[in-house]
């Protein structure tokens, strides 16, 4: 009872600091008055005193109040609410010196320079009330273990206002334009210069894999990485190293596009479409049709998504079925992300293959076109670029279907683009499962590379494209630089402390390329956003497209199903 009592909230934060500028400024008029009569104040001005006292008390608190100061917890206050701590005490001054001219005989007799004297006090002693509680933390405080940041900008501010469960001893920073200048008080040091330090916490977006080595180099143990938008710390990750971070994001084209609208996902459980719904949510999407033939999956991303939503548990190779869901829900969005998209096992099930991307796709595109859904989005891979395996040339005559279908009113896009970060089945995945078991990481090649994408960073870009689309576009996102796997696997062995040694060399799986693609030729265009792109389009006959996907249909053997692929993706050339 008495703990709920004495822990803080906004209100006992303003009563208790409201009465502390009253006793305060009591103090200040008092000693102002005390210093300007050299220390013996006459008996006949301890009138105007007390109706000073209440007078500019009145409206240090007033205008105190209005600046919001005492909505400032005692530990955070910084520079920027001292500059408003000043304006708030001048605007009182100014007021009730205007009160006490226009009312002057009320306040007669007072001395006008006790009042000037008055105001710097209440500066110094109000200001000193408000940073007392920091001076002790940040200076007596030793509960915390020490800690530096890295990098100098507005994150570093915001890490100093922070709760944070270290005691900032440095700053350090590798742009020579800072290194010399000062923050909160701390000198900016010389990256090159740190030596004895177990905790860093880096705010820097750029350069992150490079200031990540250097901190290995110099031995430091505990690396942090801090996060603005959840206000937290948190441990340095292989995501957060590759992220691409794309910084042209329209999010509110995004909004537009997705705000108010009933969205049906297919795929809904996995790593795209489980976030694509998070995204959706987010973007306040009217209802969302969450679609998946995985019970877990569906389960788990139903329980997560609080806004309106239903969930059905089908197949999409099955017509019927996902015909019955569209009509009945009459979505004005589908994103089809349900695929299957693990090389080796499509490799080997290349029947599977077939039935789940091709039949899925073209069942969910026909159902979509036939009940006038009005935008269809089918998401993409890079693997469907010049294709070495029976995955990527699949959603390759997806790609193909989705650019040629008579599609009546509804508008039909693509979106293209390489592995993302922490999907399952991923080869980041894979890693970190290898060494939370102590077994040495699998590197089918020293040369071997790949795209990678931030899940979050590829759905938001995914919807952008989506909003774009005019009608069978297939666009393609921008990954950056491709990756090494080896650099990759390095990385991930000095997050977790361990040794480099701990790489095997296997082979190419099959299928498996050296280098991902994501155009077919550089006859791409830009869009307004220069994360996305446009592929010129495939003219392929539809009436041909859908015999050849009809025999595919009724194939078993591994070399016919590659045949007729063939002879629909011409560039497939299997490994």
């Amino acid at each position: 009872m008495l703990k709920n009592l004495l822990r803080p909230n906004n209100f006992k934060r303003a009563i208790f600091f409201i009465v502390g500028d009253i006793f305060i400024s009591f103090f200040t008029i008092y000693l102002a008055y005390f210093l300007r009569f050299n220390l013996e104040i006459p008996n006949q001005y301890y009138y105007s005193l007390i109706k000073l006292f209440f007078l500019f008390a009145f409206f240090k608190v007033s205008f105190l109040y209005f600046f919001k100061i005492y909505f400032v917890s005692w530990r955070f206050f910084s520079l920027y609410e001292l500059k408003r701590l000043f304006l708030a005490i001048s605007f009182a001054y100014i007021t009730g010196i205007l009160i006490l001219f226009l009312f002057k005989n009320y306040f007669l007799p007072f001395p006008r320079s006790a009042i000037i004297i008055d105001y710097f006090l209440s500066l110094i002693f109000l200001g000193m009330f408000r940073i007392a509680k920091r001076l002790y933390l940040e200076n007596f405080s030793i509960t915390k273990p020490p800690a530096v940041i890295i990098g100098a900008n507005e994150k570093t501010l915001n890490l100093f206002k922070s709760d944070i469960p270290y005691s900032i001893v440095g700053i350090y920073e590798d742009d020579e334009k800072l290194i010399g200048s000062y923050i909160q008080g701390k000198k900016i040091l010389n990256i090159k210069d740190l030596e004895n330090v177990e905790n860093a916490i880096i705010v820097k977006d750029k350069k992150l894999t490079k200031i990540f080595e250097i901190l290995k180099e110099k031995n430091v143990k505990n690396i942090k990485i801090y996060n603005t938008l959840k206000n937290d710390i948190k441990d340095i990750s292989i995501e957060d190293l590759l992220a691409r971070r794309p910084k042209e994001l329209d999010l509110k084209a995004v909004e537009e596009f997705i705000k108010d609208k009933k969205i049906l996902i297919t795929g809904a459980g996995g790593s795209i479409g489980s976030e694509i719904a998070r995204q959706c949510e987010k973007f306040k999407a009217k209802e969302l049709i969450l679609v998946d033939m995985c019970e877990f999956n569906l389960y788990s991303i139903n329980e997560e998504i609080k806004s309106e939503k239903k969930a059905y548990l089908i197949n999409v190779s099955n017509y019927e079925d996902i015909e019955r869901v569209i009509k009945k829900e009459k979505p004005n969005i589908v994103i089809h992300a349900a695929a299957y998209k693990h090389v080796p096992l499509c490799e080997e099930n290349p029947r599977s293959a077939v039935i789940n991307n091709i039949i899925g796709t073209k069942n969910t595109i026909d159902a979509s076109i036939k009940y006038n859904v009005k935008k269809f989005v089918l998401i993409s891979t890079d693997k469907a670029v010049r294709p070495t395996n029976v995955m990527g040339a699949t959603k390759r005559v997806c790609e193909l279907y989705a650019q040629n279908v008579k599609s009546k009113d509804t508008i039909i896009t693509a979106v293209r683009f390489g592995n993302v970060l922490g999907s399952s089945g991923s080869v980041v995945t894979k890693f970190k499962k290898c060494m939370e078991n102590n077994e040495p990481l699998p590197v089918t090649h020293p040369d071997i590379t790949r795209y990678f994408m931030t899940i979050p960073e590829a759905c938001k870009l995914v919807l952008q494209a989506a909003s774009l689309a005019k009608d069978r576009e297939l666009f393609i996102l921008d990954m950056g630089d491709p990756v090494k796997i080896l650099d990759l696997a390095k990385t991930m062995l000095k997050l977790y402390g361990k040794n480099e040694d701990n790489i095997i060399f296997t082979s190419l799986r099959p299928g498996e390329k050296l280098y991902e693609e994501l155009l077919i030729n550089e006859s791409n265009k830009k869009t307004k956003y220069k994360d996305i792109f446009v592929a010129s389009k495939t003219l392929f006959d539809i009436n041909e497209l859908n015999k050849k996907i009809e025999k595919l249909k009724k194939l078993s053997l591994k070399k016919d199903i590659i045949k007729i692929l063939q002879e629909i993706v011409t560039e497939y050339n299997h490994h």
